[in-house]
């Protein structure tokens, strides 16, 4: 990142205007001219090998607002522990000064006013400096670029050309590599005709054939750059066959395959290999877990949970790097060898501050290009918002009880159930809620809004379940998603107890009654991983729902009590 001394002058300069003009115009202008472009690519250059790393954009182009979650538990080892830091917890550990530009860009703590300063972050446009940056300072064929995957999917335009626009762009920025987890829900057909025409590989040693257990993608691929050899092994997500739907890639089986990815490791070793990265969409615990498991992985880019860090997390000789998501970071890792493999390795997180980075222009054209036949629609202003509105977090965000007020009362529903997705960028306190705000929210290929009924032990059920799939102790039982977001219920959770105890308390908040297990309930919710799942999709219920209120206006949601963290 910009050095720590440059942030803290950053700090002082906008502290002292913010104090005068209510952090307005001034304030940010003087934030943005200490957060020089120079200063976000300087760095002191190791080795001959450059690794850059960017992950979960979730196919946002344009710069944006994405706040970092206020609630990030762990569980098992991985409490108190990185990547299960917030806010002071979070900068005391990696030595943030509170309202600088690190601490917007990492944490949530007084995110509305530090946007009023630092502005929006990425844009793949400004993505683009930074990487063609690297590239003239170090040279292309020292420099290596990856992809973490969940790249394809996550706004209207992606959905609409089924990820062209991002392998178009993906293309443009000269992607070397890539792994998916996403992608997969565009379907099997589709993923594997982008797979073999696109410029860069996609590569998944975890994917099988049903039938015959033979790999779908290649397992892994060797770069040579900066004179030595680069082994790329591609890990999609194991739980995609659980998370997503099955019947969108019904003859593929995933999983996390320890054994297998030792064995690619030893091979790529064998053939050569001075520098072995694990290209992992596991999420962090499970990468974590792994690194204590796999013998010889240099580097593990870690992706799916979406987790930025300022700094390099060891396991071992094994260090892993989180690049958080939305276009927010590039991650940068300069490699020295000796002797035929790695000797000492550098690292910063980029951040991707659009103000202070020029967009590069032939990037910025491609953008326009591809998101033209969309631009107008996208543009449309549906109402606006008085509330802060944003989606991440273990518990529901205010963007998701906007989703799951909107289904309550547009599909006459007791109780909304919205998927606990960690993709969408955040909304400000008098913001437009503009047609590609909601999609960015909403936008995917199973988006249909059912309503059904269930009982009240039912939903127990569905919530005890997820439960356990983000808070088991051992990572490799964790889906890495966040809790299934509730509308018109509140409950108790305590995350320290085991499977089947953790939910308590189900209350129906209009009534204030406790939920029935044996009542049924008339439910609202979306992307199940049912085929055939009928209902409008969530992003004309959304619409529908704001164009009718006008001014949105969310209040805090205390109705989920969590003990046991």
């Amino acid at each position: 990142m910009v050095s720590r001394r440059e942030f803290l002058q950053a700090t002082a300069a906008a502290a002292a205007i913010a104090a005068a003009s209510g952090l307005g115009p001034l304030g940010r202008a003087a934030a943005q001219q200490k957060l020089a472009q120079s200063d976000i690519l300087r760095f002191d250059p190791l080795g001959t090998l450059t690794i850059l790393h960017v992950t979960d954009i979730h196919a946002q182009l344009m710069p944006l607002h994405f706040r970092e979650p206020s609630i990030n538990l762990g569980v098992g080892p991985a409490r108190g522990q990185p990547p299960h830091l917030v806010d002071a917890e979070f900068r005391a550990h990696f030595k943030i000064a509170a309202g600088s530009a690190d601490a917007f860009a990492l944490t949530s703590d007084d995110f509305v006013a530090l946007a009023k300063t630092y502005g929006r972050m990425g844009g793949f446009d400004r993505v683009a400096t930074l990487v063609k940056a690297v590239r003239a300072e170090r040279g292309d064929d020292k420099v290596l670029l990856l992809d973490g995957g969940d790249t394809w999917q996550g706004s209207w335009s992606s959905l609409q050309t089924k990820g062209q626009d991002m392998v178009d762009v993906m293309s443009a920025l000269k992607t070397d590599a890539m792994v998916g987890h996403w992608e997969f829900t565009l379907g099997a057909e589709r993923v594997k005709e982008i797979a073999e025409s696109a410029p860069f590989a996609f590569l998944a040693q975890n994917i099988r054939d049903r039938e015959w257990n033979e790999p779908v993608f290649p397992p892994r691929k060797v770069f040579a750059k900066g004179g030595v050899k680069v082994a790329v092994i591609g890990q999609a997500l194991p739980r995609t066959a659980i998370a997503n739907p099955r019947w969108m890639f019904p003859d593929w089986e995933f999983g996390i395959r320890e054994e297998e990815i030792q064995k690619q490791v030893d091979e790529a070793r064998g053939e050569g290999a001075a520098v072995v990265v694990l290209l992992s969409h596991n999420g962090f615990d499970v990468d974590k877990k792994l690194a204590s498991r796999v013998k010889g992985l240099d580097i593990i880019l870690t992706a799916h949970t979406h987790d930025a860090m300022p700094g390099l997390i060891r396991v071992g000789d094994t260090v892993l790097v989180g690049s958080g998501s939305h276009g927010k970071f590039v991650s940068r890792l300069d490699i020295a060898t000796k002797d035929g493999k790695v000797s000492d390795i550098r690292f910063k997180l980029m951040p991707v501050f659009s103000d202070a980075i020029a967009p590069d222009a032939d990037m910025a054209a491609l953008i326009s290009k591809v998101r033209a036949p969309y631009a107008a629609d996208l543009a449309k202003e549906i109402g606006r918002t008085d509330s802060l509105l944003y989606r991440r977090g273990n518990f529901n965000g205010t963007f998701d009880d906007l989703i799951c007020e909107a289904m309550l009362e547009q599909r006459d529903a007791e109780i909304a159930l919205s998927p606990g997705f960690r993709w969408g960028g955040t909304l400000l306190p008098g913001d437009a809620i503009t047609w590609e705000a909601i999609t960015n929210a909403t936008a995917m290929t199973y988006p249909n809004c059912y309503r059904n009924e269930m009982t009240g032990a039912q939903l127990k059920e569905i919530l005890e379940d997820v439960a356990d799939n983000i808070f088991h102790p051992d990572p490799y039982f964790q889906g890495g998603g966040d809790m299934v977001r509730i509308g018109g219920m509140g409950y108790a959770i305590d995350v320290g107890k085991p499977m089947g105890s953790r939910i308590s308390g189900l209350t129906h908040l209009k009534s204030g009654q406790p939920i029935d297990a044996a009542r049924k309930y008339v439910v609202a919710g979306w992307a199940s991983v049912n085929e055939g799942t009928q209902g409008p999709p969530i992003w004309d219920v959304v619409r529908t729902h704001v164009a009718a209120r006008k001014t949105v206006s969310i209040r805090p949601n205390d109705a989920v009590k969590v003990s046991g963290a």
